[in-house]
């Protein structure tokens, strides 16, 4: 099991990471082509989802791996599980596929669970 929940924390850290990074450096006019949903919101708005994710994403492995604070993994992962449902309700009333939301939300409650 401690595995399996290396390997999810590894993969959704790594992939809220990039996420974040992208929507922290690049402008709104950028995004739209890939990410419809950013009309929604303003570039602040915008930049703050992306330091959200950023964290988030370093929150997921960081803790853990060092033993500084560990409990913050879980926590993370719950604040990620958050963000998902969010943002699977953005899509939802946009009329835009969330599956992929719906996986990551799946994703960030096994580790919330398994290192709780």
């Amino acid at each position: 099991m401690d595995v399996l929940l290396w390997v999810l924390q590894i993969l959704l850290g790594l992939l809220f990471a990039a996420a974040g990074v992208v929507k922290l450096t690049a402008a709104k006019e950028r995004l739209r082509p890939r990410m419809p949903y950013v009309e929604d919101f303003s570039q602040g708005q915008i930049r703050a989802i992306g330091g959200v994710e950023v964290l988030g994403g370093l929150g997921l492995v960081l803790p853990w791996a060092t033993g500084i604070a560990p409990v913050l993994t879980p926590l993370a992962a719950a604040g990620l599980g958050v963000t998902m449902v969010a943002a699977a309700a953005v899509h939802l009333r946009r009329k835009e596929n969330f599956t992929v939301n719906l996986v990551l939300l799946a994703m960030a409650v096994i580790i919330a669970v398994g290192r709780f």
